[in-house]
């Protein structure tokens, strides 16, 4: 189909190229604006222009989708599974659809941890103005005041958000396995504050403001002729313009912009903040974390366990070349899942280092000690 298609809108081209080559300067004019034409075009672009409109539902019941009781995501109608490949050959479509369920499914995430966890939503930075762009974190209500025990999770890189493991798994699977809503449910039934990070919240996307160029002829003071002939070629000029516009970007999709929220614009920036903020001023003797792949990265140098994808059975040692701390199989080999299958395990080594706790003297460790002690290394 590229192959046919191209040639139907180059052929003609080439033709008319062939014979404005022997005219004049306006001639000439013309085929450097076609040469122009052919030096951006992309086949691949082209090709979205039979792409049916990247408008979709903006709730599950528009995808025709819900969730079970067993909390799996199924068609209303059918029954069936998350079907990825709604539209044949439309692999650029069907992402974007993808997408649009996934931006639904973490607004459904959000809901749940409020109304189903009674979670508190918490806005950032905390004397955010008005104006400025915010991310929020979740909290439950004794997460700053339990004396006792404090559970801190924290997702991986990527389209999660707080309250999620991975979306693939909540899509695909179920909402046990892709959401920490487990964790926090037991958690809070055995005594736990809990708080609910989201460190890959860090910016609003806002469109782009369209920059209006006024014409130099409206105000000049040259001959009437002069200025007709001026804007003839300005509008010749956005005709053109429209025409290219038209190929590489069909649907007319929205050109955004990024603003990063204040001391919360990265993964790093986020747990500092709520480690300063929220953690470090809690009363909890204990804090535990539970952090699924790259949000675990700030804590390995600290006591822990890490529960890596493996084929070996549930907390099997496993050996490893980097000096970060113990690993043990998660009892899988698909790394998305490793949070939810260890996921007794996790609750049993954090009732286990509780009460093997000494009542030592040493002051508690913060994170701004920790630093200190490395950078005086």
């Amino acid at each position: 189909m590229s192959i046919s298609l191209s040639s139907l809108i180059l052929l003609p081209i080439w033709i008319s190229m062939a014979q404005i080559q022997q005219g004049g300067p306006d001639e000439k004019e013309k085929t450097t604006a076609l040469k122009d034409l052919l030096s951006r075009i992309d086949l691949d672009e082209l090709m979205k222009k039979d792409e049916p409109p990247l408008d979709f539902p903006d709730t599950l019941e528009g995808f025709e989708y819900a969730f079970n009781e067993k909390g799996q995501l199924r068609h209303i109608k059918t029954g069936e599974p998350f079907v990825f490949n709604y539209r044949e050959d439309l692999h650029r479509w069907n992402q974007k659809r993808y997408e649009a369920l996934g931006e639904i499914i973490t607004k459904y995430v959000y809901e749940l941890l409020e109304k189903d966890c009674n979670l508190k939503k918490i806005s950032i930075p905390v004397d955010a103005t008005e104006s400025e762009p915010k991310s929020f974190i979740f909290m439950s209500e004794d997460a700053l005041t339990n004396p006792q025990k404090l559970m801190v999770l924290i997702h991986g890189s990527g389209v999660v958000r707080a309250g999620q493991w991975a979306r693939r798994l909540i899509i695909n699977e179920d909402l046990d396995s892709g959401t920490q809503i487990p964790f926090i449910k037991r958690a809070m039934d055995e005594g736990y504050g809990v708080i609910v990070l989201n460190p890959n919240e860090n910016y609003i996307e806002v469109e782009k403001p369209k920059i209006h160029v006024q014409s130099s002829s409206d105000s000049s003071d040259e001959p009437a002729e002069k200025r007709e002939r001026k804007d003839k070629v300005s509008k010749e000029t956005k005709k053109r313009r429209d025409f290219y516009e038209k190929y590489r970007n069909p649907q007319r999709e929205k050109e955004m912009m990024q603003l990063y929220i204040r001391e919360n614009g990265s993964p790093e920036e986020h747990a500092i903040y709520v480690w300063d903020h929220f953690i470090a001023q809690s009363a909890a003797e204990n804090v535990f974390f539970v952090a699924h792949s790259y949000g675990g990265l700030a804590f390995v140098e600290l006591n822990c366990c890490n529960w890596v994808s493996s084929s070996e059975p549930l907390d099997t040692s496993v050996e490893s070349m980097l000096p970060d701390c113990p690993r043990v199989s998660a009892g899988t080999d698909r790394h998305e899942l490793t949070s939810w299958k260890s996921f007794p395990s996790i609750f049993k080594f954090f009732t286990e280092a509780s009460e093997a706790k000494t009542s030592s003297l040493k002051p508690a460790l913060t994170r701004r000690s920790h630093r200190i002690k490395h950078e005086e290394l």
